[in-house]
């Protein structure tokens, strides 16, 4: 569970990172103003480092925006923003497996804790 909570964390950072410099340095369309895309991924990351359940559920939705956009201009884009592309769709599947993981093991974990308290049996 650890391992999926830093991986959803630095990808989600990565994104927004990526997401910046793509939109204001590296190859910006039009004025920059594509760059209020990395919100959503950017109001994640306090969640995700606190763990908060709900947002690794919702960021698991949200992140196919992220790849959506990766694989249209990763397909109708050339040179650097292809590949930019090319790298925020390896970022939004990483995030998504991560979270889907993460997710799974909180909700594994919560099912296990009741049913060993039920084997102690009735307090005396």
């Amino acid at each position: 569970m650890l391992r999926s909570r830093w991986l959803a964390l630095v990808c989600c950072i990565a994104l927004v990172v990526l997401g910046l410099a793509w939109e204001l340095v590296l190859a910006p369309t039009g004025r920059g103003t594509l760059a209020i895309k990395v919100l959503p991924a950017l109001l994640a990351v306090p969640g995700l480092w606190r763990m908060r359940l709900y947002t690794y559920r919702w960021m698991s939705l949200a992140v196919w925006m992220y790849f959506t956009e990766g694989a249209v201009r990763a397909t109708s884009e050339g040179g650097l923003s292809a590949w930019l592309a090319g790298i925020e769709v390896l970022l939004s599947v990483l995030l998504f497996v991560a979270c889907a993981l993460h997710v799974r093991a909180r909700l594994a974990a919560a099912r296990v804790v009741p049913a060993e308290a039920g084997l102690a049996g009735p307090p005396a």
